[in-house]
């Protein structure tokens, strides 16, 4: 039988009570279990496509300084059951105060840990205790780029209180989603103007009288790698290459892009969407699918055409086509007040990062006065 074949006692069942472990272990050791972790995301509470074998591998393989970084590991029943990437920092930001935080890099947009489904409770409960157990130089344990509200969190919320723990959000962002209850023509015509809508509909005229416009969607691993090469050269031909931040200004960085986007397509995990002149890309995103939401990982577009906005273009005829079996929301991983994607996008995702004190009475303490001060000097409102 399959690993993705087995169906666990449910792990949230009255009155049940499964064995649990839970180990921190070298990233590498998870090399051997890519179909359990590939059974752990298909199950997962909430999903999380950077945390998933297929990105967050090639993220420690290809990124800089990941020697250190290491990989709580949560099973029940034998099972594994939860995923989160930890290292033990010497700083906090600018200041010299250590601590256990988990793992995101610039090009990984959600911080919430695998966890399979009914586990959420038993897989916080388990990581306190671990971080108690072993808090090294740590003062308290530092959460990044949560997202809620959810299951993951509303677990964390219950076991933090039922624990009295101290936890505070030292800071807290909204960035654009999509999760429409409308048709798209609908959602199109309430998101903009008419005055833009008109607008949009003159600059595609323009760009059709420019040449042969060709919208086209792809999720398969077809011809995956000219169209990384492809991806790459627009990205880096605009201000991204200018400025050095640009996927293909490291090779590191494009490495990832390249073996990242080829491992989701080869599981279902990808949408390619790309908007030509010509037969010349002109606009492109990528999208990683994980019902039952979606994440639009990474677009780019050719400046040269900006007077006719492809990347708007693009994205009205992606949103005209949005619909994927099993996909209710779709996550921009955008910056908050993203100038363009907002205003397409009417909804919102809450994204936080959380300060969890661990330890004994002295470490407690130590981490009540670092958390007053941070949040004193830049609230972050409430606990999500």
């Amino acid at each position: 039988m399959r690993i993705q074949d087995q169906i666990p006692v449910p792990w949230n069942t009255p009155g049940y009570r499964p064995s649990v472990r839970i180990t921190c272990v070298p990233w590498r050791a998870l090399e051997p279990e890519i179909e359990a972790w590939d059974a752990l995301a298909l199950n997962a509470s909430e999903p999380n496509p950077f945390f998933e074998s297929w990105y967050l591998l090639p993220s420690l393989q290809h990124l800089p300084a990941t020697k250190d970084v290491m990989i709580l590991r949560f099973e029940m029943d034998g099972m594994l059951a939860g995923v989160l990437p930890v290292r033990r920092a010497g700083r906090y930001y600018r200041w010299p105060i250590p601590n256990i935080s988990s793992w995101v890099h610039e090009n990984a947009f959600c911080g919430l840990p695998l966890v399979w489904r009914g586990a959420e409770a038993a897989f916080w409960q388990a990581v306190l205790d671990w971080a108690d157990r072993h808090p090294g130089a740590g003062l308290f344990l530092h959460l990044q780029g949560l997202i809620g509200p959810g299951p993951i969190l509303t677990a964390l919320e219950t076991v933090l209180d039922h624990s009295g723990r101290q936890a505070e959000t030292v800071h807290f962002e909204e960035r654009a989603m999509l999760a429409p209850d409308l048709a798209p023509e609908a959602y199109w015509e309430a998101s903009l103007s008419a005055k833009k809508r008109k607008e949009l509909r003159r600059q595609a005229k323009r760009l059709s009288d420019a040449g042969e416009v060709r919208f086209h969607r792809t999720g398969g691993p077809e011809d995956i790698g000219q169209w990384c090469a492809d991806f790459l050269e627009l990205e880096r031909s605009g201000w991204k290459g200018r400025a050095g931040s640009a996927l293909a200004c490291a090779e590191g960085t494009a490495a990832l892009f390249r073996e990242s986007l080829l491992g989701a397509a080869r599981r279902g995990r990808l949408e390619r969407a790309t908007l030509s002149l010509d037969g010349r890309p002109i606009a492109m995103l990528a999208t990683f699918v994980t019902p039952p939401g979606a994440f639009s990982y990474k677009t780019a577009f050719d400046e040269a055409y900006a007077r006719f906005s492809p990347g708007v273009l693009l994205q009205r005829e992606n949103l005209a086509l949005a619909e994927h079996a099993g996909v209710i929301w779709r996550d921009s991983c955008a910056a908050a007040d993203h100038p363009m994607i907002d205003h397409i996008w009417r909804e919102r995702r809450q994204v936080s990062r959380l300060s969890i004190a661990i330890g004994g009475r002295l470490r407690r303490t130590a981490f009540r006065h670092i958390v007053r001060r941070e949040t004193a000097r830049q609230p972050a409102g409430p606990r999500p």
